[in-house]
């Protein structure tokens, strides 16, 4: 978590066109409620190379990453971490999982989109 952390603080001191990615998930229901605005959760593992790929890849320097802040509150979560999510609705054996969740209910409205599956997304 602490290589993509970094990877993702380095990029977004520069020009670069990245998603507004939140680290606490809590933090990030309450914030996509206020806002009324569904949730867009990467579930992550620890030195997961294909998932640093795949953030890289598919969510910096993209012209739709703009419509996606503005569409969706962004939360990364870490299948390790001890920060609290709710790990049996979030709950994946492939990494990096995408699931798209409405912040009223928690309910997902769209299909989840595992490991490099994220990368043949045709709505980015």
């Amino acid at each position: 978590m602490r290589a993509i952390v970094l990877l993702l603080l380095l990029l977004s001191f520069g020009n670069a066109n990245h998603i507004s990615w939140l680290g606490d998930y809590n933090r990030a229901l309450e914030q996509a409620q206020k806002e009324q605005k569904p949730m867009m959760v990467l579930l992550v593992k620890k030195d997961c190379k294909l998932c640093n790929e795949i953030i890289v890849k598919n969510f910096m320097n993209h012209e739709y990453l703009d419509v996606l802040n503005e569409k969706y509150v962004a939360v990364i979560i870490t299948y390790e971490e001890e920060i609290s999510y709710p790990i049996e609705l979030f709950y994946s054996m492939v990494f990096p999982t995408l699931f798209f969740v409405n912040s009223a209910d928690e309910r997902f409205f769209k299909e989840t989109i595992y490991g490099d599956d994220i990368s043949n997304y045709k709505e980015f």
